[in-house]
């Protein structure tokens, strides 16, 4: 089967800039799709291809006049990307409405397993939530058998047939080790032409993605992740993430995606000493708790040794009492204690910030303080923002004022503020300005 792998366009909006001319609030980072290239890894026998919108905005539109119809469409999509998933679904059934067959679409990722009913539309055939390596497989295998027989139904946890009579109705999954299918590497030649593209500025330039793990157990009450693997922490095994990091050839830079790469500290420890004598010699950028730093500080000289270059830390806030109210089950000291020991091992830092909508000039202020006078290489502030389906959502839903995902981009307020809105703005941008001068010293 012909089978078209999507990834959207660059779909956010800014508020800032669109109200108030603020145009310094722009990140600087683009990363392959390693979502599609893990589905496409798991499709031996199908003629595959990814259409990255994000490197190449006419991508879609070249494939679509130089390699026919494809018989499955699968979209992906943060939250901030919905509308724009909706309409290329749409655009996709109304181009080949009057012929016999039309391709079969099929959305999954971020805010597909946040809120699967966004995309309960007559034009969308089915939603996949949860990582969907091989739940996707799974549907195409089934569905090129109802092809053939034309009877039948698809019945597979964690996807939803989208029948245009009341909400989608899924058979619920167990997720495992076995959702990884580690003995299926991704697709990377599926985008390879677009490698140039895909940066990490002030970091290192040129870089390459690899999953070593898929969710996290801490369920912080802004965080969408959980949802992907309904709670669990799953890891790749060390073999399949060197594998895979061997297959990035030319790439020195590597960034685990996951979202706690360490959280599994005995693996971890397993997986330094082998990449280690792997000799593979690559740099490698990794997402880590500071509670992990400070109760394992051996595991991160060891990490230095194997090439971890730099962490990226979600330190979030720097007051305890807001840490408490995300769940974060974290404090400041012990923040400042990961730093502290990072400084000391010869690893940079690059740490997330969260600003919420009820700060006040001296929030603003504390935090831009705290950031000038600690080791953190490069700060990254975000607005926090109630993604659907998260813990968030749910205690702040009422108070919502911007509904229009597009917005839902970490960089726009979309519960009311307490500053006047672009004083809030204004001091948001200048954190922003913070991050651009890391990036270019």
């Amino acid at each position: 089967m012909q089978i078209l792998l999507i990834n959207p366009p660059n779909s956010g909006r800014s508020i800032p800039e669109e109200e108030y001319g603020i145009d310094s609030i722009k990140m600087i980072f683009r990363g392959e799709p390693l979502s599609l290239e893990v589905l496409a890894g798991n499709l031996e026998g199908h003629a595959v291809q990814i259409t990255d919108l994000k490197a190449d905005p006419e991508a879609l539109d070249t494939y679509l006049a130089t390699s026919g119809k494809p018989d499955i469409v699968g979209i992906t999509g943060v939250t901030c990307e919905a509308n724009a998933v909706l309409s290329l679904a749409k655009g996709l059934k109304k181009r080949y409405k009057n012929e016999s067959q039309v391709p079969v679409i099929v959305v999954g990722g971020h805010h597909a397993s946040c809120d699967p009913e966004y995309f309960n539309r007559s034009y969308i055939d089915y939603v996949v939530r949860g990582i969907a390596k091989q739940s996707f497989r799974e549907l195409v295998d089934s569905l090129e058998k109802l092809r053939s027989s034309d009877s039948g139904a698809v019945k597979i946890p964690g996807v939803a047939a989208v029948t245009g009579s009341g909400p989608l109705q899924y058979i619920p999954r167990k997720y495992s080790s076995l959702d990884l299918v580690d003995q299926k590497p991704p697709r990377y030649d599926l985008v390879e032409k677009h490698r140039d593209k895909y940066v990490m500025s002030g970091v290192g330039g040129k870089i390459g993605f690899v999953s070593t793990a898929f969710g996290c157990t801490h369920n912080c009450f802004f965080c969408s992740i959980p949802t992907l693997t309904g709670g669990k922490y799953i890891s790749h095994s060390i073999d399949a993430a060197i594998r895979d990091m061997k297959c990035l050839e030319g790439i020195d830079l590597i960034r685990f995606v996951d979202a706690n790469t360490f959280g599994d500290t005995v693996l971890a420890h397993a997986f330094a000493k082998e990449l280690v004598a792997s000799g593979l010699n690559k740099k490698v950028v990794a997402d880590v708790r500071a509670d992990t730093v400070v109760k394992n500080p051996e595991l991160f000289q060891i990490w230095k040794e194997a090439g971890l270059m730099s962490v990226v830390i979600g330190f979030e806030e720097i007051a305890d009492n807001r840490l408490k109210k995300m769940n974060k089950k974290s404090s400041n000291v012990m923040n400042v204690a990961a730093l502290k020991i990072l400084k000391e091992i010869g690893i940079k830092v690059i740490g997330d910030f969260i600003i919420s909508p009820d700060y006040d000039n001296n929030d603003f202020e504390n935090l831009t303080r705290f950031i000038d006078s600690h080791t953190i290489d490069l700060p990254v502030p975000s607005i926090l923002t109630p993604i659907p389906g998260t813990p968030l959502y749910r205690q702040v839903k009422d108070k919502i004022k911007i509904h229009n995902l597009d917005y839902y981009t970490f960089s726009n307020a979309v519960t009311p503020t307490k500053l006047d809105t672009k004083v809030f703005y204004t001091q948001y941008s200048d954190l922003m300005k913070m991050l651009h001068k890391h990036i270019t010293n």
